[in-house]
């Protein structure tokens, strides 16, 4: 399995809308097995998003999708930057 965890900062004041739209915005995705969207408890501008895929290369296909596409387009304006990203090699777990 291949995994992803990064914090995601919105402009100021966007947090909400931006959480709402990378919760509300993904469809089903191929390979993709656990997609969660969680605010950071110590910043008020900042969401972290964690992924586990069946591999890499089924995260690397998610991003050609057109729906995919259309919502990085939608989120674009609200988000201010990456600061953290890991990727990780999930091993097992609840839903897993």
């Amino acid at each position: 399995m291949y995994g992803l965890i990064g914090r995601m900062l919105a402009v100021p004041g966007q947090r909400d809308a931006l959480a709402q739209l990378m919760t509300e915005g993904m469809g089903t995705m191929p390979g993709c097995r656990v997609y969660v969207v969680a605010l950071d408890a110590a910043n008020a501008d900042a969401i972290w998003i964690s992924e586990v895929w069946d591999n890499a290369e089924a995260h690397k296909a998610s991003l050609e999708l057109p729906a995919v596409q259309a919502l990085i387009g939608q989120a674009r304006p609200l988000i201010a930057g990456m600061d953290k990203r890991v990727e990780t090699v999930p091993l097992g777990g609840v839903g897993l």
